[in-house]
């Protein structure tokens, strides 16, 4: 009896044996297989002008039906705040500005992948106000009593900010309406603003204007008032993906994202 205990004993040791054996080559060959688990999951970094916050979450939306590995996180702002994060070392694998100025500045220091910059996208300024506001119909009528308050861009900080004072300088009220203004952090903030009535009218871009159903658009800037509104974009040399950046920033500038960039109003430019 004893005996027929010990076979027993040993026949178990043996199947528990050999079942842990084949559980590690189980875990063995789905690593080797390139098994893409959660903690695999590559991410990248978007550093993006706040302009292009409904497109680049369609564009999101877009890009996971042909990497559904990937985990993009953005990082919406000013151009000018977005720039100077990343020249403090924040880690950013993709910056898009909403100007030339900005990515000029980083290239200038070294910090981007310069085959990889490109300018893909345009976009106009135009000048709103509350969607039932019966108190202005063009430029002119800033400078008149009707209007306390005027929503722009911080023009050191955001480019919507700094088309906006070349337009009002070159239509020359920019000083006689000074005492109006209120600048905003980013363009979102102008809309903002504008759309809850705190301000009488504001300058932003065509593209945020038309996502919005609360505000009207009662002018365009005048061509030739400010210089072209150019969206350049490019990877981050510090990106620890940069395989992964490349091939986003080449999506982007693909046929595939064309129509949803056009889709919110942006003037998409041709290579």
């Amino acid at each position: 009896m004893k005996i027929l205990n010990k076979i027993k004993l040993l026949i178990l040791l043996l199947l528990f044996t050999l079942t842990m054996i084949a559980c590690g080559q189980e875990t063995i060959e789905k690593n080797s297989s390139g098994d893409t688990s959660k903690d695999n999951k590559v991410s990248l970094t978007i550093s993006a002008a706040s302009s292009l916050k409904d497109a680049m979450e369609e564009i999101k939306k877009e890009y996971a039906k042909e990497k559904p590995s990937l985990n993009i996180t953005y990082n919406f702002g000013s151009s000018g705040s977005l720039q100077q994060q990343i020249e403090k070392g924040a880690e950013v694998d993709i910056f898009i500005s909403a100007a030339i100025k900005q990515m000029n500045a980083l290239k200038d220091k070294g910090l981007i992948m310069e085959e990889t910059q490109r300018n893909f996208l345009e976009n106009k300024m135009v000048l709103i106000a509350p969607k039932n506001s019966s108190t202005i119909t063009t430029f002119k009528d800033l400078s008149t009593d009707k209007i306390k308050k005027i929503g722009l861009g911080e023009p050191k900080s955001v480019p919507a900010g700094q088309y906006a004072e070349e337009v009002l300088t070159k239509l020359d009220i920019l000083s006689s309406i000074k005492s109006k203004v209120v600048y905003g952090k980013d363009v979102k903030e102008v809309l903002t603003w504008v759309e809850t009535e705190n301000a009488d009218a504001g300058m932003v871009y065509e593209t945020d204007a038309k996502a919005s159903d609360k505000v009207k658009v009662v002018a365009k800037a005048p061509d030739g008032s400010y210089k072209p509104i150019y969206y350049p974009a490019a990877v981050i040399k510090a990106s620890k993906n940069p395989d992964e950046a490349r091939s986003f920033i080449n999506f982007l500038y693909s046929a595939k994202a064309k129509p949803l960039f056009e889709k919110y109003g942006f003037i998409y430019i041709e290579k």
